[in-house]
C-alpha cells in the first residue's frame, strides 16, 4: 500500500486563488472576472497587483459569461470566478451559446461545489454541475483533490485553448499530492496499485478513498486507487486497464450518481467490458444544512460508505 501523507489540510479554493497570483505573474493575457466573491474565491492578490486585469461584474453571473466570451476575441484568457452553483444551473443558457457552441477560450472556475459547501444548504450546493457540463460539446470539466492539484490544474489550463469547466471547494480537506506536479489534462493517475477492486474517484473523495484502501488491506483486501482529476476527456485506457485487472470497481464522487463520474464510467464499462460496479455518490437528492463533516457523512460520501460499498462489489465479481 502506497502511504500518501496529509500535508497540512487546505481549501481547494485556496489553490485557486495561489495559481491565479502565478498566472498574473507569468500569462499577461489572464484576466479575472468575478460576480461579487473575491474573498470566496482567494484572488485578492491577483487583484492587487493587476488592477487592470479584474473585471468585478456583481452579481450578475449571466452578463460575466457573456463578457468573458467577448474578452476571448481580443486575445484575453478569462477565468470567471463565483460558486459552482451561479457557475453552471444560473448561467447554463449563456455558456451554451456564447462560449461551448463558438469554442471560446473561456475559464469557468467554479468554488463551493457539492455538499461541502455545508451550512448555506441545498439552494447553494450544487450536485448536478459535472452532468451539466460533461454534457455540452468540446467542454473539458476537471475536479481536482486537493490544494496542490487544484493549483496546478488552474495554471495547466490557461495554456489549453478551449472552453473549460473547473470544480473546487470550500471547506479544509488534506493535501497530499506532490507541491511540483505537472497536472496533465486527461490523465488518471494511479494512486495505489491494488488486485481485488479497482476505485476509481474525483474531488474530496480521492483522499476518502486512500483511507478506504488502507482499512481495506486490513481485512485482505487489496484495492487499486485511481483519480481521475479529469472527468472529461476522460482516461478510458487507464480505467480499462485497470478494471480487467481487478474484475469490479467502485466510483467515488461529491455529486448526484445521475450524469456524474460514475456515469461516465459505467458507459466505458457497458461498451467496453461490462463490470460489477458499486457508486457512491448522492442519490438524485438535494442537500441540506450541515457541516461538511455531517454532511459527508449522511450522505454516504466517506471512507467507511467507500468500504461498504467495496466489501458488496467484490462479491459480485
Amino acid at each position: 500500500m502506497t502511504k500518501y501523507v496529509d500535508q497540512g489540510k487546505n481549501d481547494t479554493r485556496s489553490g485557486y486563488g495561489a495559481a491565479m497570483t502565478e498566472l498574473g505573474r507569468t500569462n499577461p493575457n489572464v484576466v479575472a472576472l468575478c460576480a461579487d466573491l473575491v474573498g470566496s474565491l482567494k484572488i485578492q492578490p491577483f487583484i492587487d497587483e493587476n488592477p487592470e486585469r479584474f473585471f468585478q461584474i456583481g452579481i450578475a453571473e449571466a452578463n460575466m459569461m457573456g463578457i468573458a466570451a467577448g474578452l476571448t476575441i481580443g486575445g484575453k484568457i478569462p477565468f470567471t470566478g463565483t460558486f459552482a452553483n451561479f457557475s453552471t444551473g444560473r448561467v447554463y443558457d449563456q455558456i451554451r451559446q456564447s462560449i461551448a457552441y463558438s469554442g471560446k477560450n473561456v475559464k469557468i472556475c467554479a468554488s463551493h461545489a457539492g455538499i461541502t459547501l455545508g451550512e448555506d444548504g441545498a439552494t447553494h450546493q450544487i450536485l448536478e454541475d459535472i452532468g451539466m457540463m460533461k454534457m455540452l460539446p468540446g467542454m473539458v470539466v476537471i475536479n481536482p483533490c486537493d490544494y496542490n492539484q487544484t493549483k496546478a490544474a488552474t495554471i495547466a489550463i490557461a495554456e489549453y485553448e478551449g472552453p473549460v469547466y473547473l470544480r473546487f471547494g470550500r471547506p479544509k480537506v488534506a493535501n497530499f499530492t506532490p507541491v511540483d506536479q505537472k497536472f496533465e489534462i486527461g490523465k488518471a493517475l494511479m494512486l495505489n496499485e491494488g488486485t481485488d477492486v479497482t476505485i476509481i474517484a474525483t474531488g474530496h473523495l480521492v483522499w476518502e478513498s486512500l483511507i478506504a484502501a488502507e482499512n481495506l488491506e486490513k481485512q485482505g483486501i487489496s484495492a487499486e486507487v485511481i483519480n481521475i482529476h479529469t472527468i472529461k476527456p476522460l482516461d478510458e485506457a487507464a480505467v480499462l486497464k485497470s478494471v480487467k485487472k481487478t474484475g469490479c470497481v467502485v466510483t467515488a464522487e461529491e455529486h448526484n450518481y445521475l450524469g456524474g463520474l460514475g456515469e461516465s464510467i459505467a458507459r466505458v464499462l457497458a461498451n467496453q467490458h461490462p463490470t460489477p460496479q458499486e457508486f457512491i455518490a448522492t442519490q438524485d437528492t438535494f442537500g441540506e444544512s450541515g457541516t461538511p463533516a455531517q454532511l459527508m457523512e449522511k450522505y454516504c460520501l466517506n471512507n467507511k460508505a467507500i468500504e461498504k460499498a467495496v466489501l458488496k462489489v467484490v462479491k459480485r465479481k
